[in-house]
């Protein structure tokens, strides 16, 4: 069996994470994406950014596996934003109704992330 095509880095941030996939998101690669996503849920993490930019191919099982985790995002108060998709992915995600999903930041790096201070500043 071949290894599978995607890989699959998140790097937490207290309850905030940021996950770089790298690779083809398909049939045989959306149940790591999937597992990823729940996981991030079921660890507590309120807001999962999802860096696409090294991502050369997803099919339908893909965009249903994000689909899937928006859903159970909604569901347990959390939020999912994915960053950075190929234009072809992009398109897609629009046409599905899906494109609130779709959020942009300047840096994706881990090191050098900026991650908003609470509302009302510090006291």
């Amino acid at each position: 069996m071949p290894l599978p095509r995607l890989n699959v880095h998140r790097h937490d941030h207290t309850t905030r994470t940021l996950i770089t996939l790298a690779g083809e998101i398909d049939l045989a690669t959306a149940p790591l994406v999937r597992v990823a996503l729940v996981e991030c849920v079921h660890d507590g993490i309120r807001t999962t950014d999802v860096d696409l930019t090294e991502i050369t191919f997803c099919d339908a099982s893909g965009v249903n596996a994000f689909l899937a985790a928006s859903g159970l995002a909604t569901e347990s108060g959390t939020i999912l934003r994915l960053h950075h998709p190929p234009p072809i992915m992009a398109r897609i995600i629009e046409s599905t109704g899906s494109g609130v999903l779709l959020h942009e930041f300047h840096s994706v790096r881990p090191a050098s992330r900026r991650f908003p201070a609470a509302a009302g500043g510090a006291r």
